[in-house]
């Protein structure tokens, strides 16, 4: 039996800026830059050309994210990956362990490059395409995919918009809306890129050279492998990434995981999480097997057919 959507109430379109707190910088420098990123996310950025922007993965080698990236272009020998700032110290060494003798240097760049969330008329000045980019002398504006219908864009530049102050709930919740899961230190090493989606975003280019997984990754595209994937949820109990969800079904064992959440307009919390693809529509219950019933919401992209 498919649940009824719960109904939001009427809200006025969102409109303003947020300081991304929660957000860093890294910044790849140097003549082997894009060959030296092209060989390790999942995303083509050796073709990266001015007016866009790309959403990237990071893998292990078994395939599992360990960081998402937005990556932009200030130049052919200098680009930009946004991510989540609780991973970035972790990332960045990582990434920095590869660099052998390429000729590339990687820094944390948060501080130099603030980053604030844009929504409404602002954000779409970026262009109606997500991943756009409009590069300027005060920064950079970086098109996101919409959230429940409104605009969403970076500003990555040290002068502040001229805008509202953003609530840092409404900007958590139009991201969790928007079905892109960024992943954060709860959810490293959790998800393959199509457990969450990340392919119908934007995320995965299946026609680049290797980079660490590839062959997981690609393997669950070609094969009928996969059997998991990201559906968006409301609850009545407050939501965190990392959290377990439990099926009715099935509640001696952990059902999926919460990639992303955030409160709701009337109370509630916005999760969108990673379950079983035979689970979207069944009860599942969030945190616990007598936890919160979870209310399935409808994504703003369609899933393949065998999901």
């Amino acid at each position: 039996m498919i649940i009824p959507a719960m109904t939001h109430p009427t809200l006025a379109a969102p409109e303003g800026a947020l300081r991304l707190a929660d957000w860093g910088v890294i910044r790849a420098v140097g003549e082997d830059v894009r060959n030296f990123l092209h060989g390790q996310l999942t995303q083509d950025v050796q073709h990266l050309v001015p007016g866009q922007a790309r959403l990237a993965g990071y893998c292990s080698a078994k395939g599992r994210l360990l960081a998402s990236f937005v990556v932009w272009a200030r130049g052919p020998q200098e680009l930009l990956l946004a991510c989540s700032a609780d991973l970035l110290p972790q990332t960045l060494k990582r990434l920095s362990m590869f660099v052998l003798r390429a000729k590339c240097k990687l820094s944390d760049a948060s501080a130099e490059v603030p980053l604030f969330g844009l929504a409404g008329a602002a954000a779409a000045r970026a262009g109606a395409a997500p991943w756009s980019h409009v590069a300027s002398a005060e920064g950079d504006l970086i098109r996101l995919p919409d959230g429940a219908g409104v605009a969403r864009a970076l500003w990555a530049g040290a002068a502040p918009p001229a805008l509202p102050e953003l609530a840092a709930d409404t900007w958590r919740w139009l991201e969790v809306q928007s079905g892109v899961t960024r992943i954060v230190a709860a959810t490293v090493e959790q998800f393959v890129p199509q457990m969450v989606n990340l392919e119908l975003v934007g995320g995965v280019n299946f026609q680049k050279g290797c980079y660490p997984g590839q062959e997981v990754v690609a393997r669950s595209q070609y094969r009928g492998t996969l059997k998991r994937r990201a559906f968006l949820f409301e609850s009545v109990g407050a939501a965190t990434p990392g959290q377990e969800l439990f099926a009715e079904d099935d509640p001696t064992q952990p059902a999926g995981l919460v990639a992303a959440a955030a409160p709701a307009p009337g109370g509630r919390f916005a999760l969108l999480a990673e379950t079983k693809i035979a689970y979207a529509q069944a009860p599942l219950h969030l945190g616990a097997p007598d936890g919160p019933r979870l209310v399935p919401q409808a994504l703003p992209y369609a899933l393949p057919a065998d999901a």
